[in-house]
């Protein structure tokens, strides 16, 4: 009876930590972001690469049309775009896994503007994060990370951690 608690214990002790583990974005603030091809999903037929938009600050929404808080977020990372694209921000967003035309909708359905990508195989998500989803990385114009937020943006989030990087980095303007 003692040696089946303690197996048990063991069992769940070990599943804890891979579940722990997996949670951690091995995308750190100061790497260079990696950038494997993507299928587009918005805009031209095609491919794209994350390095495509190098040259200005980036900030890359990682969603599912079956996940609540992406749902949530969506409304509020278009205005983003729409605040700060005069400025070169480009933000973009990547579908993960899901069937393209659910994705489309989504899309269509939430207004969304900004180009998407998706990643179909789930490469992202199993070799740089594996944390749940919605994600959010804003890569400065070289293409490092510059912030990382793991789980649902609200509009303090957005101004706080991705518009205040941005706003500091960018040349103000004159009146």
């Amino acid at each position: 009876m003692i040696s089946a608690l303690v197996i048990v214990i063991a069992v769940v002790g070990l599943l804890g930590y891979a579940l722990l583990s997996k949670g951690e974005s091995t995308l750190a603030v100061g790497k260079t972001a990696p950038s494997r091809e993507l299928e587009r999903l918005t805009g031209p037929d095609g491919t794209a690469h994350l390095s495509d938009f190098r040259g200005k600050w980036t900030l890359v929404n990682f969603w599912a049309t079956w996940c609540p808080p992406c749902k949530a977020e969506a409304p509020l990372l278009q205005s983003f775009w729409e605040r700060h694209r005069a400025q070169g921000v480009q933000v973009v967003g990547v579908d993960l896994n899901d069937p393209t035309d659910d994705a489309l909708k989504f899309v269509k359905d939430e207004g969304l503007t900004y180009p998407q990508l998706r990643d179909s195989s789930g490469y992202w998500y199993d070799h740089y994060s594996g944390a749940g989803l919605p994600q959010s990385f804003l890569l400065d114009p070289s293409g490092k990370i510059a912030v990382v937020h793991l789980g649902q943006v609200d509009q303090a989030i957005l101004d706080s951690q991705f518009g205040s990087v941005v706003d500091a980095a960018l040349p103000t303007t004159s009146p």
